[in-house]
């Protein structure tokens, strides 16, 4: 079993809350994470688990005793319950650990019933510091799902697409997305067409014969659903003009490359976009150790009208650092002079080229390295 890095926020949070819930996308480990917590146990999406919760729950909510509720948001009625027997003991603390998908009903029941009861932690899949370091080739053209091929190769390809036929048939419906499945389908493979561009709703709209406000709405559920990311656009206060149109991203690479129907290392390596594919992997690679970590942190994308352009910045509130990404394994010293002359722009205290290179060249103010440097990098952010 891999160890997972955010294991330690979980336990941090159950110490200070009375309940805690792990959210994230399906099938990323939410459920084995769990069971490292307790052994009490229910699993909502069963009938039997509801009965058996149902049965239990007064001695449940005067236990001590850590319990598990899987797939919370099958079962709307236990916000209420959790809210009232918490209420009945706010100072005991770790008592709930729940897990669920994010749903629009999910996320109305937490924001009303239990605001101010519980930490939300965000589980991703696998990320680049929990596995070994020679499978980083395997993890972006395969991804972080544990069961898409990290554990078991050949499994890559079909799994990711029955993946999303799944979302797409069943649980994104359920969640309240209104397209068919066959929309929903084709909006994905737009989409990783799309990935590492800038987002231009009206002409998505146009292709898939929609309004933009419902193209818009689509979106919004495809990124509760943890498959993409709209990253923002970094706003400065300059005098050059800047572009203010999200970027879009697959989260996960091994779903991007699935729905581009790409089946090796090979194949991926002669595409021309796979330094897109490249950059969104660093880009959610970093995503994910930052929140692994429970660091506060904002990402940004910036670009001028004339070209000038910052692929990442991690702004931390009090300093924000500045990110080139380049698939190359031998940088050149021009394009960090270039990214210093744009941090300058907006007064970023480090910058960081990452790319393929086995050498990292640092010093206070950042400088040249591999992913895997850079994310042992932010282990020493406090």
């Amino acid at each position: 079993m891999f160890k997972r890095t955010i294991r330690k926020i979980v336990a941090q949070r159950l110490q200070e809350y009375p309940a805690v819930a792990i959210l994230g996308p399906r099938q990323c480990g939410k459920t084995t994470l769990a069971k490292t917590f307790a052994s009490r146990y229910f699993d909502l999406e069963q009938e039997a688990d509801q009965l058996r919760l149902d049965i239990e729950w007064e001695s449940i909510a005067q236990s001590d005793e850590l319990t598990i509720l899987d797939e919370a948001q099958e079962e709307p009625g236990i916000f209420a319950r959790l809210r009232g027997a918490i209420d009945e003991d706010r100072k005991r603390n770790g008592r709930f650990l729940l897990s669920g998908s994010v749903s629009p009903s999910l996320t109305k029941h937490v924001s009303e019933s239990l605001a101010g009861r519980i930490a939300l932690v965000e589980l991703s899949p696998l990320n680049l510091m929990e596995i070994e370091s020679k499978h980083e080739n395997r993890l972006w053209l395969k991804g972080g799902y544990p069961d898409g091929g990290v554990i078991k190769p050949s499994a890559f390809g079909d799994w990711q697409r029955n993946y999303l036929e799944l979302l797409a048939q069943r649980d994104l419906p359920r969640w309240g997305l209104p397209a068919r499945p066959a929309v929903t389908l084709k909006l994905m493979k737009m989409l990783a067409a799309l990935h590492g561009n800038l987002t231009n709703t009206a002409q998505l709209a146009g292709s898939m014969g929609l309004d933009a406000k419902t193209i818009n709405s689509y979106l919004d559920f495809l990124e509760g659903a943890y498959l993409i990311r709209r990253l923002p656009p970094y706003s400065a206060n300059i005098k050059k003009r800047l572009v203010k149109s999200p970027k879009m991203y697959w989260r996960d690479s091994g779903l991007l490359h699935a729905l581009l129907n790409i089946a090796t290392k090979e194949q991926l390596q002669n595409q021309p976009w796979v330094g897109v594919s490249w950059e969104g992997f660093v880009v959610e690679q970093i995503e994910r150790e930052l929140n692994a970590r429970g660091i506060a942190h904002d990402l940004y994308h910036f670009r001028t009208s004339d070209q000038y352009e910052i692929d990442l910045v991690v702004d931390f509130g009090a300093e924000r650092w500045s990110l080139e990404i380049k698939l190359t394994t031998n940088p050149n010293s021009s394009d960090y002079a270039r990214l210093c002359k744009t941090s300058d722009l907006i007064g970023a205290s480090k910058r960081f080229l990452i790319s393929k290179a086995t050498k990292p060249s640092l010093s206070k103010q950042g400088g040249m390295c591999s992913l895997r440097d850079f994310l042992d990098l932010l282990q020493s952010i406090k």
